[in-house]
């Protein structure tokens, strides 16, 4: 049928070359290409899409070089058709040229590869499940919405997911539940409604999977997918705990939402193709809420295939939660910046793990760590090298951070060794010191790191200290004689609760400036990410490495990831209480309700240096689920304004429509505005000091929409970032009734004495506060001036 159909499009000439494509050696590297194409340009000599979409590839391939991969199912890796109309194929650059000049093709995108980025969390958020009243009365516990989760697949059956108490599944739900090896038809049930999975894009690029090592189902073999599902609407569990650590209630944000499991996560990492696959199903599919804690690349919105899902999505209605990338706590490191997907960062709970270092000196260096084993013997102080200095078949640069055979085992038997922190994963160091015949482990963290801690379960009594107490240790190290030797023990003090300071901005979360939009501000928000216990699997250990064969119900993990599902579960929360609210809404919502403040009353910290935080750490402050209920105001947003945003980045009406599926016409909106004039609930203004003093002012137009009961007077609070002048107009702003729109002027003027050095910047922030004397809606304002390069 196929080739019978290619003779009927083709001529003779081209068809012999198609025929021939599978004996001839590629002379180019393929690469997976993700392509749109207009869904109106289908020739109607084709049956389906699918044809036409066959066709085109195999003959860009052979009027190329002959170049293109056979897959089992023909050419094609997936077909797209609720997101935008297209494919994924296999392909030479110079075939996938070929193809993007092709009549009928939108854009032809290179694939790009991404990596995966709660006893206490609902408590610490104030979602009590005893309150009458509130967000988790008010949504039903999120029961009629449904929360996709792509990531690594999911263990049915956990305790987490389990059933009990929910009626049949929205009736608007039209997934599947896949079975496949580990995943019989009977893993779903009234939770867990639906679960697929998604590899081609993986194995194209990557061969067959070694299914001795992964399963080709949903079933989740790594246990960051069960993690972070638990965590946006895991069940009540009692008992939960992690080797003994954070006992109590386990819970998620929406404990009663509905969950559909897409597994796009494998052993080489996350590829385009399939995330967009698992998009556009999850579209079809019926969701309310995409949970992505993936991430890693940061490139135009029109190269971005998260970005391009997450659009299609927002304008389905779906709300859309990103991790921010755990690149920190370095600037313009976060991901997942397209202004319709909430970016999410970490922050710390009021709760940790201690275990200090005590030295042979008498002094005691905190730390942190999860281990549950035979503890060090009370009281014993154990001899302490650096591993640096114990290098066995590697260099010293291996050894210091405790690398596969690095260790010279003479001279770390029976010792605690402290090792460097980065390259291999925390877990690992610990396994290759314990192969070693260590009895215990230091992690110090370095320059970069700074103070942040991260509490791993560990395979050996271990514990994570900061870089000055890293410094320290190693300065101690290095004056031991032999008539003083080094030693050291570690004291594991269990779970601690009512930490003072917190939340703090977690190191680790990546930090902006927004990479490719300056004038939108990322991340949005921060959530609880450090430290957070929830589901994971029953075949996978605790520290994820192969040689740990012990069993937890529950896991403690940290990263932006773990931060992703606590925004994705409360705004199904905030959707299942307010019907009628978009996407934007919710996340305006979440944003002008946000806090800035510890529980001591002051800025929140930064982790990794003990200092305050800023607006590129935590966007418009930390998550304040209970306030998000009832904002008074939302700034709103339409696909329309987001494309009349893109028209402002200059991008092209080839970018554009790669985005949106449609074309644009950016005259009216390149002449009213600026790319900061989207009707975000932040503010952004981004100047070049050049001496020409009219480019150090700027204007924004917002208009905000009444969302509290009825007729309200709110009147503008202005605190200026240092150095500018903000005016507000009006100042005042009277709602007659529920669902009325304002519209409302921000003037920026930048200061212009102070001067910078050529290639350097200058930030300040601010805020701007609308208050009706109940509700309270705030919007960072954040001021930066830039020196040209000479």
């Amino acid at each position: 049928m196929e080739r019978k159909l290619l003779q009927f499009a083709c001529p003779p000439f081209i068809f012999f070359l198609l025929l021939l494509i599978p004996s001839i050696s590629a002379v180019e590297q393929l690469q997976t290409y993700i392509v749109r194409v207009d869904a109106d340009a289908k020739p109607s000599i084709f049956p389906t899409h699918a044809h036409w979409y066959e066709t085109a590839v195999l003959a860009a391939a052979a009027s190329s070089d002959g170049s293109a991969a056979w897959t089992p199912g023909g050419p094609l890796i997936h077909t797209y058709s609720s997101l935008f109309h297209g494919f994924s194929a296999r392909l030479s650059p110079s075939a996938a040229a070929s193809l993007a000049s092709s009549p009928g093709v939108l854009a032809v995108l290179p694939e790009l590869i991404r990596h995966p980025d709660t006893t206490r969390s609902p408590e610490f958020l104030g979602l009590l499940s005893s309150d009458r009243t509130g967000l988790l009365a008010e949504s039903d516990f999120g029961s009629e919405l449904v929360i996709a989760v792509v990531d690594t697949g999911i263990t049915p059956g956990h305790r987490s997911f389990s059933d009990r108490g929910l009626g049949p599944a929205p009736a608007r739900w039209r997934g599947e539940c896949v079975a496949g090896p580990g995943f019989p038809p009977s893993s779903c049930n009234r939770k867990l409604i639906g679960a697929r999975y998604f590899s081609g894009g993986y194995e194209a690029t990557s061969g067959r999977m070694n299914e001795s090592a992964e399963l080709r189902s949903p079933r989740d073999t790594d246990g960051h997918g069960t993690h972070t599902a638990s965590i946006s609407a895991g069940r009540y569990v009692f008992p939960a705990s992690t080797l003994g650590y954070a006992r109590g209630v386990a819970a998620g944000m929406a404990p009663k939402a509905r969950l559909a499991a897409y597994k796009v996560c494998w052993a080489a990492g996350c590829f385009d193709s399939d995330i967009l696959a698992a998009f556009d199903a999850a579209v079809a599919d019926g969701v309310d809420v995409v949970s992505l804690s993936v991430g890693g690349v940061v490139v135009p919105y029109y190269l971005d295939a998260i970005a391009v899902g997450a659009f299609a999505a927002a304008e389905a209605g779906i709300f859309v939660s990103a991790s921010a990338g755990n690149g920190g706590p370095g600037g313009l490191t976060v991901t997942n910046v397209a202004p319709w997907v909430a970016t999410v960062g970490a922050g710390s709970m009021d709760r940790d793990f201690p275990a200090d270092v005590k030295l042979g000196n008498g002094r005691v260096l905190p730390g942190v760590s999860v281990y549950g084993g035979p503890a060090l013997t009370a009281g014993r102080l154990y001899p302490l090298v650096y591993a640096g200095a114990a290098q066995g078949a590697g260099d010293g640069y291996s050894s210091s951070l405790c690398l596969e055979g690095s260790l010279n085992l003479d001279a770390v038997k029976d010792k605690i060794v402290l090792c460097d922190r980065g390259v291999n994963s925390r877990a690992a160091k610990g396994e290759v010191v314990r192969k070693a015949g260590a009895v215990g482990m230091i992690l110090a963290n370095g320059v970069f790191d700074g103070e942040g801690l991260v509490a791993d379960c560990h395979v050996l009594p271990a514990t994570a200290v900061g870089a000055v107490a890293g410094d320290e240790i190693r300065k101690y190290i290095a004056a031991a004689t032999p008539k003083s030797p080094a030693t050291a023990t570690i004291l594991f003090r269990g779970t601690r609760l009512g930490v003072h300071p917190a939340p703090v901005v977690a190191s680790f979360s990546a930090r902006g400036p927004n990479p490719q939009a300056p004038e939108i501000l990322k991340p949005d928000i921060i959530a609880p990410g450090l430290n957070i216990i929830a589901a994971w699997p029953d075949n996978v250990g605790p520290a994820s490495i192969p040689s740990d064969q012990r069993r937890t119900e529950f896991n403690i993990l940290s990263g932006t990831s773990m931060a992703c599902p606590h925004v994705s579960g409360l705004a199904a929360l905030l959707k299942a209480a307010h019907p009628d609210w978009s996407p934007a809404a919710i996340k305006s919502a979440l944003m002008t309700t946000a806090y800035v403040k510890d529980n001591r009353g002051t800025t929140m910290l930064d982790e990794s240096t003990g200092n305050s935080s800023d607006v590129f750490d935590f966007g418009s402050g930390h998550v304040n689920p209970q306030r998000a209920m009832d904002p008074g105001l939302v700034y709103d947003l339409t696909p329309t304004d987001y494309v009349n945003f893109l028209c402002n980045l200059n991008y092209t009406q080839q970018n554009i429509k790669a985005i949106t599926r449609r074309a644009a016409d950016c005259r009216g909106a390149r002449k009213a505005g600026h790319a900061g004039n989207l009707n975000y609930p932040s503010f952004s203004a981004v100047f070049v000091e050049d001496g020409t003093k009219r480019r150090m002012s700027t204007h924004f137009i917002r208009t905000v929409r009444n969302v509290g009961n009825g007729a309200a007077v709110y009147r503008a609070t202005v605190r200026a970032p240092e150095g500018s002048t903000v005016t507000v107009e009006p100042t005042e702003m009277a709602f007659r009734r529920a669902g009325q729109k304002l519209s409302f002027l921000v003037r920026v003027k930048a200061a212009t004495a102070e001067k910078l050095a050529p290639g350097s910047s200058r930030v300040r922030s601010g805020a701007l506060t609308w208050s009706d004397g109940r509700h309270s809606a705030n919007s960072p304002i954040v001021v930066t001036v830039q020196a040209p390069l000479s």
